[in-house]
């Protein structure tokens, strides 16, 4: 009976823990990088103690709507990756997922990236500059181990997955914020161009024996 009885208590918890970032996330739509606890107490109908109790502090929040986010965008990638096309069809089409991704939901993005305003103070809003490095580096290694399993880049194949994999996300983030500030160009064009970049080592590498095929 115990035993059932923590079973059920967890799967509540979880399931509040999902309406709460539900809730977090519809103020983040709203809000962007001015996104408080206090709007996503207010929003979720519970008083801000409570949502502390659940994630600790603002930092933890953050730390879990970023992996919400980033888990999704991972998916979105690994599927862009596995399409059935050549492979300048899926490395565009990678490239256009991350894109897709950050113009549609604008403020989401803002929030995992930027922090609030100068003229915010520390209680209004999320600190989150500080936050964004760890998130990147995680999309670095996710994207490296993609690569290792794929490509056959020779015998220093594991440090050169890393360069890679952490080099063309840094190019992707800072190529995606320049151009959803400034929309200098279309998605299309943008995507084009990095292929561009990117393309001659990738053109000529084998697919690692054995592995998905990249």
């Amino acid at each position: 009976m115990e035993t059932t009885q923590q079973a059920e208590q967890q799967r509540s918890a979880r399931q509040r823990r999902r309406q709460l970032l539900e809730a977090a996330d519809r103020v983040v739509l709203r809000d962007g990088p001015q996104a408080s606890m206090n709007a996503i107490a207010a929003e979720a109908g519970i008083t801000k103690p409570i949502l502390y109790r659940h994630f600790g502090d603002k930092g933890g929040l953050y730390r879990a709507l970023a992996k919400r986010h980033t888990d999704a965008l991972l998916d979105a990638l690994r599927t862009a990756l596995d399409a059935p096309a050549e492979r300048r069809r899926r490395v565009e089409a990678t490239l256009d997922t991350y894109l897709a991704a950050i113009e549609a939901r604008p403020q989401v993005y803002r929030f995992l990236m930027h922090p609030a305003e100068d003229n915010q103070l520390p209680e209004q809003g999320f600190d989150v500059g500080r936050h964004s490095a760890p998130l990147l580096r995680r999309l670095g290694e996710e994207l490296a181990k993609v690569i290792e399993e794929r490509v056959d880049l020779g015998p220093d194949s594991g440090q050169l997955s890393r360069v890679w994999g952490h080099g063309i996300v840094g190019m992707m983030h800072g190529a995606g914020d320049w151009w959803l500030g400034e929309r200098p160009c279309s998605r299309e064009q943008l995507v084009r161009s990095l292929a561009d970049l990117l393309w001659g080592r990738l053109a000529s590498v084998d697919d690692r024996e054995g592995g998905p095929g990249f």
